[in-house]
């Protein structure tokens, strides 16, 4: 961590010159080992904070505007104080900060004048999170110590992404962010908002392959699935997805269109695989563990279907690599990351495997993260 401030201080000195004091906050991005698109139908997911992060360093300016520095596109933006309550989104990576801040003031917490610079080690489109944790770091950064409920703080940064950047996601990657522990996942009962950690069986590691794709269709896929279960809800008769058993999904079957039926069961049969899954997780049952990530892989690519040629070529081909007990696309999903979960005497192996042959097959080299369940936001 010393090595992340000395750089964070170093790019800051560079970008806006010499400071009296500097603060720096972080947010981890995350990776969610199963429960995929059940968090918006107010279902169960089981992610794990990671030490990929965004930083966000501040210090105050004297000139009434909010300046934000992104070191990863070497780009800055910047804004009047007094602009930021009525701002409007520009498409852009500035929309995420802006949104944030807007939050904010239209929350009660005025927005300060201030230097921003963010960076961050959370590939942006890899299904980590990238959004959620600009998002957090940001909005503790215009904080500057001001106290916020943890649980008030994600709800804030989500309105941020539904309302100014316009995307329709759950509440889990800003929870996660908040919320995440040391050494566990957390599941998140995502209608109670209520979460408890569930540890990891010690003999297993746990790798992020990104596939270094992002189809523009998931772009557009994604809120047609929100719309989706909402109406597949509607027509069983229930507030989400979340309350509705496979036997009445079953009875209805021949009144619903394919593609609401489809969904609903990928929704409530993946919720029930989050729930196996922490039983045989407790149990150190790790090829139970396994076999229900290949299971909710299956259930994205044909019910769901938001995978892609380049996510089933990862999880079909880790499968057949010597300890390799389960894998699944994580994300939104038409590329992004596949979850990986390995015998740790066999980690060594894990990565080059992959790599060699997907770039075979693709021509390109998949970045591996190997997965460490990390702390939650907070001050360096």
């Amino acid at each position: 961590m010393a090595g992340t401030q000395a750089f964070l201080k170093q790019a800051f000195l560079r970008v806006f010159g010499p400071v009296a004091s500097m603060r720096i906050w972080r947010a981890p991005g995350r990776v969610n080992l199963i429960g995929e698109h059940t968090d918006y139908n107010l279902g169960f997911v089981l992610p794990m904070a990671l030490d990929l992060a965004c930083y966000t360093a501040t210090a105050p300016r004297s000139d009434g505007r909010l300046r934000v520095f992104s070191e990863n596109y070497s780009e800055a933006r910047e804004w009047r104080i007094e602009e930021v309550s009525e701002a409007r989104p520009a498409g852009h990576w500035s929309d995420y900060p802006l949104g944030v801040a807007r939050e904010l003031v239209r929350a009660g917490y005025p927005v300060r004048p201030m230097n921003l610079l963010v960076w961050s080690t959370v590939p942006p489109g890899s299904g980590l999170s990238s959004s959620a944790a600009l998002e957090v770091s940001v909005a503790l950064a215009l904080l500057d110590g001001r106290a916020i409920e943890p649980l008030e703080l994600v709800r804030l940064c989500r309105r941020a992404e539904n309302e100014f950047v316009g995307a329709p996601c759950g509440i889990m990657d800003q929870y996660v962010a908040v919320f995440g522990r040391e050494g566990a996942a957390i599941c998140i009962d995502c209608r109670s908002l209520e979460h408890r950690a569930v540890r990891l069986p010690e003999d297993v590691a746990i790798f992020a392959v990104n596939s270094m794709v992002k189809h523009e269709l998931g772009q557009s896929a994604y809120p047609v699935r929100v719309q989706e279960c909402r109406s597949a809800a509607a027509a069983l008769g229930v507030e989400s997805l979340r309350d509705a058993t496979l036997a009445e999904l079953e009875r209805r079957r021949e009144s619903l269109p394919d593609n609401q039926y489809r969904r609903a069961r990928h929704v409530i049969t993946e919720n029930r695989r989050v729930e196996d899954f922490i039983r045989a997780c407790e149990a150190g049952d790790l090829t139970g563990m396994g076999r229900l990530l290949v299971d909710s892989h299956r259930s994205l690519r044909d019910d769901y279907e938001v995978s892609c040629e380049e996510l089933d070529f990862l999880v079909e081909t880790a499968l057949g690599i010597p300890g390799v007990l389960g894998a699944r696309m994580t994300g939104g999903g038409f590329g992004g990351c596949t979850v990986n979960l390995v015998r740790k005497d066999a980690a060594e192996g894990f990565a080059p495997a992959i790599q060699d042959a997907y770039q075979r097959r693709f021509g390109l080299t998949p970045q591996i993260y190997p997965c460490v369940p990390s702390a939650g936001a907070g001050e360096l």
